[in-house]
C-alpha cells in the first residue's frame, strides 16, 4: 500500500510556479534584461581614429530604423537618449582634445546625448558601465555641450558614429540616423 500523495508535490510546485511569476510581475518595464553576447538585436560598432599620439575610439550599440520615425517619436525630443542601443555608447580619450570649444581630459566617458529639432546637447559622463540611461545622473556630468541638427534628405538605416579623415590636426565626428546627422569638430593638439 502506498502512502504517498501527489497533492503535496503538487502544491509545492503550483506555489514555487505562482512566486517565480509574481517576481517577474514586479521586475519594471524599462529595467535592463540581461543580454546573451551574440543574440543582441543591435550589434556592437566601434569607430575610432588616431591622430599626433592621440586615439579616440567609440564603442556603441548600433540599432537599426526598421521604418520608424526616430526623433521625436521613438526617441523623444528633450530626454537624455544612450547615443546608441544596449549599455551606453563610451568613447575613450588619450590625450587631451578640444570638442567644439571645449577641452576634454583624457579618460573614458560615457556619451549621451538629448535630442531636439535643431540640436542635439552632447554629454560626456563620468559613470562608466551603464545599461542605456535608465540610471543616468547629470551630477556625474563631465562636460555638456549643443552642436546642430544638420537634417539629411535620404534616411540613415543604421545608426552610425564616424570620424573622417584627419585635416590639419582636425576631424569630425558625425552622428546620424533617421534623417538627421549631428557633427563634432574635434581639435588635436
Amino acid at each position: 500500500m502506498n502512502r504517498f500523495s501527489p497533492l503535496p508535490v503538487f502544491l509545492a510546485v503550483l506555489l514555487s510556479g505562482l512566486m517565480v511569476l509574481s517576481a517577474c510581475e514586479r521586475q519594471k518595464p524599462d529595467s535592463p534584461q540581461p543580454v546573451i553576447p551574440g543574440n543582441r538585436k543591435s550589434p556592437i560598432a566601434i569607430s575610432s581614429v588616431k591622430e599626433n599620439g592621440t586615439y579616440i575610439k567609440v564603442v556603441y550599440g548600433q540599432p537599426y530604423r526598421k521604418g520608424r520615425s526616430i526623433f521625436g517619436d521613438w526617441e523623444p525630443y528633450g530626454e537624455v537618449w544612450r547615443t546608441g542601443a544596449n549599455e551606453a555608447t563610451e568613447i575613450t580619450i588619450t590625450n587631451t582634445i578640444l570638442m567644439g570649444n571645449e577641452p576634454i581630459s583624457a579618460g573614458t566617458y560615457t556619451l549621451f546625448t538629448i535630442p531636439y529639432p535643431d540640436k542635439w546637447t552632447l554629454i560626456l559622463n563620468s559613470t562608466l558601465g551603464q545599461w542605456g540611461a535608465f540610471e543616468y545622473n547629470s551630477a556625474t556630468d563631465y562636460k555638456r555641450m549643443d552642436f546642430p541638427v544638420i537634417p539629411l534628405e535620404d534616411p540613415v538605416e543604421a545608426f552610425t558614429i564616424e570620424f573622417s579623415e584627419v585635416n590639419t590636426d582636425l576631424t569630425t565626428m558625425s552622428l546620424s540616423w533617421d534623417t538627421v546627422r549631428v557633427e563634432v569638430p574635434i581639435r588635436f593638439y
